[in-house]
């Protein structure tokens, strides 16, 4: 479905009161949600709060506590305290990549999704303002094969990936899938970073195109 940007024009929330303030935005994530690899400003969080700001939609980008390399067991020791300080009303989450690296188990990485969403969900105004974003695969990029250890980097990504999209199913939330556009990257050396592993700032600006739709649909509701 096509979201023009123009209706996603929207007044803020706030429950019990007509007038408008401000949507508090954490970002929570890895080295895709900080932005590994390119300038300040250019991680799809920072193009996605200054495109709805664009389209009418005061919203803040509050916190984005992402660091590179961190797992799903490090988000929930490191960046949900920094949730439940700021106290948003809209969240993204993109997390998996290093559990797969790791060789965390499908169980373990869905056991602490549900983690992280259920202590998500009990703490923002609206429990369905949460957006999953699926996992790119890293392993079209011309270094992504030396994190594999021999195992299909494109299968065990979806394999996480069907776990995220099973639990926005059953949870009634939106998913913006990320994953088809950054299978490109691997004919295209303009959308990767120098690192030869992470999104250059263009392709950033194609995840960020995925993204905002689907956010629209999210904040409107």
């Amino acid at each position: 479905m096509v979201i023009l940007a123009a209706a996603c024009t929207i007044t803020a929330m706030k429950e019990g009161s007509s007038n408008a303030h401000k949507v508090k935005y954490v970002a929570l994530g890895d080295s895709y949600t900080i932005g590994e690899g390119v300038k300040h400003g250019e991680a799809f969080p920072d193009l996605l709060a200054k495109h709805l700001n664009l389209e009418g939609i005061d919203i803040v980008l509050s916190a984005n506590p992402s660091v590179t390399g961190w797992t799903t067991k490090d988000l929930i020791e490191n960046e949900i305290p920094v949730f439940d300080q700021i106290k948003p009303d809209f969240v993204t989450l993109l997390i998996g990549v290093n559990d797969w690296v790791q060789g965390v188990d499908s169980s373990t990485f869905h056991k602490n999704l549900n983690y992280i969403l259920d202590h998500i969900q009990s703490l923002l105004p609206d429990k369905s303002k949460v957006l999953l974003i699926t996992i790119p695969d890293f392993g079209v990029t011309p270094t992504g094969n030396r994190y594999s250890e021999g195992r299909d980097i494109s299968k065990g990504i979806t394999d996480f990936n069907n776990i995220i999209k099973a639990e926005a199913r059953v949870r009634n939330l939106l998913v913006a899938d990320i994953f088809p556009e950054t299978q490109k990257m691997k004919d295209s050396p303009d959308l990767i970073a120098h690192d030869g592993l992470h999104p250059s700032a263009k392709e950033y600006a194609l995840w960020e195109k995925i993204i905002y739709p689907v956010t629209c649909k999210l904040l409107k509701n």
